[in-house]
């Protein structure tokens, strides 16, 4: 959504990004249930629902809007940076990292609702979804509009980070074969 927002996708493959995300939580949480049984619907397991911390869903919200933010831009300035692009799955992995040992207890660290849904379906837990619905989004399109800000719109370059081969580019893109990869 933060690079259709950008004008870098086309609305079609956004759409199959979004329905596709949501299909494969759903799958994958009801094949982990296939095989583990029992052991993923334990209390202490739940389906790996996401649930607020102690602070409730208002400092979850915050919490899921800031660390949604903040991997969006270090995402946006690593992958339009061309020297340092191919490393943005490290910066966003060292990231996501510090967010599970640090975050992790304020919101339950969603950044993604289509996973968090998934586990909410099969937990049948409902009660603050709309906090895991709306606030990694949010924290994301806020994240383009400040990297539009910051660079403008003529230094986003692209999402994919390697071009040599066969795949096509959902991006409208700015690399040039031989330059960026």
């Amino acid at each position: 959504m933060t690079f259709f927002r950008l004008g870098k996708v086309e609305p079609r493959d956004v759409l199959f990004y979004i329905v596709a995300q949501f299909a494969g939580g759903l799958v994958g949480i009801l094949l982990v249930a296939i095989v583990l049984g029992y052991a993923v619907a334990h209390p202490s397991v739940n389906h790996v629902a996401t649930v607020p911390g102690s602070g409730g869903p208002s400092i979850a919200f915050l919490a899921e809007v800031v660390i949604s933010f903040g991997l969006m831009l270090v995402v946006l300035a690593v992958s339009n940076t061309p020297r340092l692009a191919r490393f943005t799955g490290l910066f966003a992995g060292a990231l996501v990292a510090t967010y599970i040992t640090v975050e992790a207890p304020l919101s339950g660290m969603s950044m993604n609702p289509a996973r968090t849904f998934a586990s909410a379906v099969s937990a049948q837990l409902w009660s603050a979804l709309w906090v895991y619905l709306t606030a990694p989004p949010l924290g994301m399109m806020l994240a383009a509009e400040a990297y539009l800000l910051l660079k403008g719109a003529s230094r986003i370059l692209c999402a994919k980070l390697h071009h040599r081969n066969s795949q096509r580019c959902i991006f409208r893109c700015g690399y040039k074969v031989g330059v960026g990869d």
